[in-house]
């Protein structure tokens, strides 16, 4: 007569199981287990009556899986797995008191008034460990993809393969001179062309996700686009930019904040172009609370910014 179809596995009987393979004997499993040798027996039997097969022989000194027994062990070893890593993921909701934050801040963090994240979060949340990388959008991604990085905040574009993208919201990106004449109208991608570039994010070039975009546009239009001067950091670009150096690009959130000089004009494009901040995670991970807390947060300031 076959075995019924219903199962009949139950996850303390694999842990018996898988207990009893490790150890060698039911009566060290059932002091592991904090049972009795009878009740692991018992669990172990239930499996082989139903299915009609032994799980173990007796050696001289051990128990010994039989052909059954190994078959059954890897699926054992991934339901006992799971199942810690679902309690720990429920017990840890309830608590923020340790563990690390992992977590990618977007370039310009600060002109989002991101600044204020980690003070507040660890003024919350004292015992509670940070580890925050300030990056470009490229490398948060690439990161929080790879699993060094729980989760990030990042501008779109960007390559997406193993990440959750949730957009979050939309920052215009503006022209800047310090010649009015050049912002006397909407910006288009022959002036962009025209225009004696600077821009930042030299180490990432093209990859930056702003810059991607102008660049998906100008090869659209045939055109090409070549700055004059590259540099790592926006200070540094709007600080040549003020002297009359060449002109640049910025996020209305740089454009509109105190450091930015007071001789620069900005205007929008003929086309209006926009950053899109987004928050990360890798595909089917579970963050830890902290860092959920971590982004919560940071998702809330950008919202209310």
């Amino acid at each position: 007569m076959p075995p019924s179809s219903a199962p009949a596995i139950t996850l303390n009987q694999l842990r018996a199981f898988l207990a009893a393979t490790r150890l060698g004997t039911f009566s060290a499993a059932a002091v592991e287990l904090r049972t009795t040798q009878p009740s692991v027996s018992e669990l172990i039997k239930r499996m082989e009556d139903h299915y009609r097969v032994p799980l173990f022989t007796r050696g001289a000194r051990r128990l010994v899986l039989t052909a059954a027994g190994e078959e059954l062990l890897p699926y054992a070893e991934q339901a006992a797995e799971a199942a810690e890593g679902a309690d720990r993921a429920l017990r840890s909701l309830t608590s923020l008191d340790g563990g690390v934050a992992t977590f990618g801040l977007l370039r310009n963090a600060d002109y989002y008034l991101l600044s204020d994240l980690l003070e507040t979060f660890h003024a919350r949340h004292p015992r509670v460990r940070l580890r925050i990388v300030g990056l470009n959008s490229v490398e948060v991604a690439e990161a929080v993809a790879a699993g060094d990085l729980e989760a990030g905040l990042v501008v779109l574009p960007i390559d997406a393969e193993g990440l959750d993208i949730t957009p979050l919201m939309r920052d215009e990106v503006v022209y800047a001179s310090a010649d009015p004449e050049r912002t006397a109208r909407p910006v288009t991608m022959t002036d962009l062309a025209e225009a004696p570039l600077i821009l930042y994010d030299a180490h990432y070039g093209w990859r930056d996700p702003t810059r991607r975009q102008l660049a998906e546009r100008a090869q659209v239009e045939g055109i090409t686009l070549s700055p004059v001067v590259e540099v790592e950091q926006v200070d540094s670009a709007l600080h040549l930019v003020a002297r009359g150096a060449g002109d640049t690009i910025v996020s209305r959130a740089v454009a509109g904040s105190r450091t930015f000089p007071e001789n620069l004009h900005t205007v929008g494009f003929a086309e209006p172009l926009y950053d899109t901040i987004a928050v990360v995670r890798r595909q089917g991970a579970v963050l830890s609370p902290a860092t959920r807390e971590l982004a919560r947060l940071a998702r809330r300031m950008l919202l209310e910014h």
